[in-house]
């Protein structure tokens, strides 16, 4: 299935996606796309529904972000060789962990807003994984049966605060509409392997970042044990996977967004997200 979130920022509705590409409201089966819902007996539930019963969608209705009520996004660093290498550091022995606040998280499509001062703003596209059942210290074979999907991130992130501002990378990475998340959270029945999806991001048109996630250096399976002995994921957390080369921070001179700047990114099978980047108010 392809399930996703629908109306105004606070308030969206549960929908899926039918087998036409239509997008129906699922309303009154359940409240919201969250942890709760995303449960194998849940997701059963959902796949047993005729989508032709459920009202349909205008085209044009504003997505949320796929997954609603968070708990906690974890992100991984340096997840591609090509990535480490263009910012000068060693691919990593262990996965490299840190956390997004979750007040970044929004929907696929809303502007992106240039952090106050700012002028070393970045794209990252990412793969993100969608929790279903508590792991709390699970094994690699274990893993992926405590998945419930996969979905498109934009791990947005401003390289000064990252870097230069005590070295803490969480505050280059928490920003108000830095954290994207969808259009569609898409089940694990659907992605028959996780570690072989394209993914690509376009800044104005142009393409910046193109590669696959075999590529990763530690796959979803590995990430999700590993992460799980350190703390319990719970169903919905979200866990996004690292970024491959063609960051702006990458680019020789580097290149940051700018007010203006559209970017479009993609996973196979996943989806698309188009954000307009626009300055901070008091930036204007």
């Amino acid at each position: 299935m392809k399930l996703f979130r629908h109306g105004n920022p606070g308030t969206e509705r549960p929908g899926l996606v039918d087998a036409d590409g239509a997008l129906r409201d699922l309303s009154s089966k359940v409240n919201d796309i969250t942890g709760a819902t995303l449960s194998p007996a849940s997701l059963k539930s959902l796949a047993s529904i005729d989508p032709s019963t459920l009202p349909r969608l205008d085209a044009g209705v504003r997505l949320g972000a796929a997954v609603g009520q968070v708990g906690k996004m974890i992100c991984v660093g340096m997840n591609y060789a090509d990535h480490a290498a263009e910012t000068g550091a060693p691919i990593p022995e262990q996965p490299v962990l840190f956390m997004k606040a979750t007040t970044a998280i929004m929907g696929p499509n809303d502007d992106v807003v240039i952090p106050r001062g700012s002028v070393k703003t970045d794209w990252e596209v990412e793969l993100g994984v969608v929790i279903g059942t508590v792991a709390r210290d699970v094994t690699v074979d274990q893993a992926l049966s405590h998945v419930a999907g996969y979905m498109v991130v934009n791990d947005l992130s401003e390289r000064e605060f990252q870097m230069e501002h005590g070295g803490q990378w969480v505050k280059g990475k928490s920003c108000d509409t830095f954290g994207p998340l969808g259009p569609w959270l898409v089940t694990t029945d659907e992605i028959g392997d996780p570690q072989n999806l394209d993914l690509w991001l376009s800044v104005n048109g142009h393409r910046y970042q193109s590669s696959n996630t075999k590529n990763m250096v530690f796959g979803v399976a590995k990430l999700v044990s590993y992460i799980s002995r350190y703390m319990t994921l719970m169903p919905g957390d979200v866990i996004s996977t690292g970024t491959p080369g063609g960051v702006g921070l990458g680019l020789k001179p580097p290149t940051y967004l700018k007010p203006g700047d559209v970017m479009e990114l993609g996973i196979e099978g996943l989806g698309t997200q188009r954000q307009v980047a626009h300055a901070h108010k008091a930036d204007r």
